[in-house]
C-alpha cells in the first residue's frame, strides 16, 4: 500500500514523501492518527501542488538549517553526570539532556532532533547527530564526565 505522509514519521519519511508500507500499519494506524493520506492519483495532484508552491518556502527552511549547522560547527557539550569507580554512569544520557546543553549554548534544537548513535553508559566522548532539515544532518560530540 502506498500512502502520503502528512507530517514526518520518524523511520519512515517526511512530510509529503510517497512510501510504500504495509496495509494493516496503513490502514489502523498512520491513516486514523493522521500521519498520512492514501496514494491515489487525485490525492497525488493535491500534494504536487502544494509541494510547488511550498518550493520557496522549503528552500529558505534548507538555508537556515545549513546555517545552524554551520553555527554549531565542532561543538562539544560537556554533561556532567554521576558515575561509579569504574566509569558506568547512573543511568543514561538522553536527547533531552544534550537539547539542554545546546539551549544553554544559545542553540534552539528540539530533542526529538538529537539522535544518538549509540546510548552512552559509561564515561568517554559520544557522537550524536543532529537532524535539523531532511537533506541537513550534522554531527557533534558529546563528552560524558563525573560530576
Amino acid at each position: 500500500m502506498e500512502v502520503i505522509l502528512k507530517q514526518d514519521v520518524a523511520g519512515l519519511g517526511y512530510k509529503n514523501d510517497i512510501v510504500k508500507v504495509k496495509a494493516g500499519y496503513g490502514n489502523n494506524y498512520l491513516i486514523p492518527n493522521g500521519f498520512a493520506l492514501i496514494a491515489n492519483d487525485s490525492n497525488k495532484r493535491l500534494v504536487n501542488e502544494n509541494v510547488r508552491q511550498a518550493a520557496h518556502k522549503a528552500a529558505k527552511v534548507k538555508q537556515d538549517a545549513e546555517a545552524l549547522a554551520a553555527k554549531v560547527g565542532d561543538l562539544t557539550i560537556e554533561l556532567k553526570t554521576k558515575a561509579g569507580e569504574s566509569g558506568k554512569i547512573f543511568g543514561a544520557v538522553t536527547a533531552l539532556q544534550i537539547s539542554d546543553a545546546l539551549k544553554a549554548k544559545g542553540f534552539d534544537i528540539d530533542r526529538k532532533k538529537v539522535v544518538l548513535k549509540e546510548s552512552p553508559k559509561q564515561l568517554g566522548t559520544y557522537n550524536a547527530v543532529l537532524d535539523l532539515h531532511k537533506e541537513v544532518k550534522h554531527e557533534i560530540k558529546v563528552k560524558v564526565v563525573g560530576e
